[in-house]
């Protein structure tokens, strides 16, 4: 998989290349995009997509509408817990598409000029005429993609939203559209989080949303913190806060001044040392969704090449590569590869017969574990 030339127009944004939409739109303003995906037929069809949200693996949402009554269901479905075709309002919501399919794996490939440790998934929702999830808006980004039929898209900002109460969706009570456009087959539409907007199936329709991840800073923080935590549990001489010069006080509520330094220098420390900060972060960056398994793979055989797995996430800094959660150090001609592997998905025969023993041997139990597999350099899977 090449990767994406940042400066280059794309009909995907609108003719805009990706450095400039991430300098003008990302985070800032909406953007329609016309054809922006031309497509005969949609990634993924409609009976497909029932027998996907019907897995157990699967994570799928039936929204139906009743006047002004909603109503919410998690999956799995079986067919015949579903509404009848003809049956108006409601919606289908299928998360992870690029999980379980090739081609919704090959549509987040389009996105990534956004970093990885960013991207988080391609949902698809199927809607009868009128279907929907009513107006919300989104705490991140989203690309909303038609790829069967038509959605009309009103959107608005609204700096203080209101949500409706006693539904089980998080619906606004003062929406009010600023813009509004049909989406046909191959349109789409971007937004910036916190982007009020309301999408209505205008007869049946499939709309891909390829969203990004956006993890609060109270969220982040305490997985941070706890996985630095754990590392540090086997770590010998840890340093035990002393205290001989301290005098008698009259005032035994307040913190003593050495003890307020001993605890910010050991905060410090951690976040300095590697090991620490550097390796937790990687690690919730590189995490897999819940609920996100792997089959056990084959062994890689002598002189293939080499592509990760659809369902890998594989990220890198300076010192390290990630993967599936897991953090390992890299240095050298194997690191260049590493983040080659992570960039492009892939590393053709050549570079893999120049990897190390080592790294080779690493790649070897990352097959094992159906992480990556041997290539026939014909393509991502």
């Amino acid at each position: 998989m090449n990767p994406i030339d940042i400066d280059a127009a794309t009909p995907l944004l609108g003719g805009l290349t990706p450095a400039t939409f991430m300098r003008r739109h990302w985070q800032k303003k909406p953007l329609l995009v016309r054809q922006a995906v031309p497509m005969a037929k949609p990634f993924v069809g409609r009976a497909e997509l029932f027998a996907l949200a019907a897995g157990e693996g699967v994570e799928s949402r039936l929204i139906v509408r009743h006047g002004k009554d909603w109503s919410l269901r998690h999956g799995p479905f079986a067919r015949r817990a579903l509404p009848p075709l003809t049956q108006s309002q409601w919606s289908l919501l299928v998360q992870g598409m690029d999980l379980h399919l090739d081609l919704a794996r090959d549509m987040l490939e389009r996105f990534r000029f956004v970093p990885d440790a960013r991207l988080d998934d391609v949902m698809v929702s199927y809607a009868t005429d009128g279907g929907g999830v009513g107006p919300h808006f989104d705490s991140y980004d989203v690309f909303l993609l038609q790829i069967h039929g038509s959605r009309r898209w009103r959107i608005g900002r609204l700096p203080r939203p209101e949500l409706q109460p006693d539904v089980p969706l998080k619906i606004l009570t003062n929406f009010v559209a600023e813009q509004e456009w049909l989406l046909e087959p191959g349109d789409m539409l971007y937004l910036p989080p916190r982007w009020a907007h309301d999408g209505i199936a205008e007869g049946e329709c499939m709309t891909c949303s390829i969203g990004f991840r956006s993890a609060g800073a109270r969220e982040l923080g305490r997985e941070l913190l706890q996985r630095a935590l754990d590392s540090d549990e086997d770590e010998a001489g840890d340093t035990i806060y002393r205290d001989p010069a301290q005098e008698a006080t009259s005032a035994p509520g307040r913190i003593p001044e050495a003890l307020h330094a001993f605890g910010l220098d050991a905060m410090r420390a951690w976040l300095e040392r590697q090991g620490g900060f550097d390796l937790a972060l990687g690690e919730v960056l590189s995490e897999p969704k819940p609920g996100v398994w792997f089959d056990a793979g084959a062994p890689l055989p002598r002189g293939c090449a080499a592509r990760l797995d659809r369902r890998t996430r594989m990220i890198y800094d300076k010192r390290h590569v990630f993967i599936n959660g897991e953090a390992f150090r890299a240095g050298g001609r194997d690191a260049t590869l590493m983040r080659r592997l992570a960039d492009r998905r892939q590393l053709d025969a050549a570079r893999m017969a120049s990897l190390s023993a080592d790294a080779l041997a690493l790649l070897d139990q990352w097959a094992r574990a159906g992480w990556l597999h041997a290539d026939d350099e014909g393509g991502m899977r």
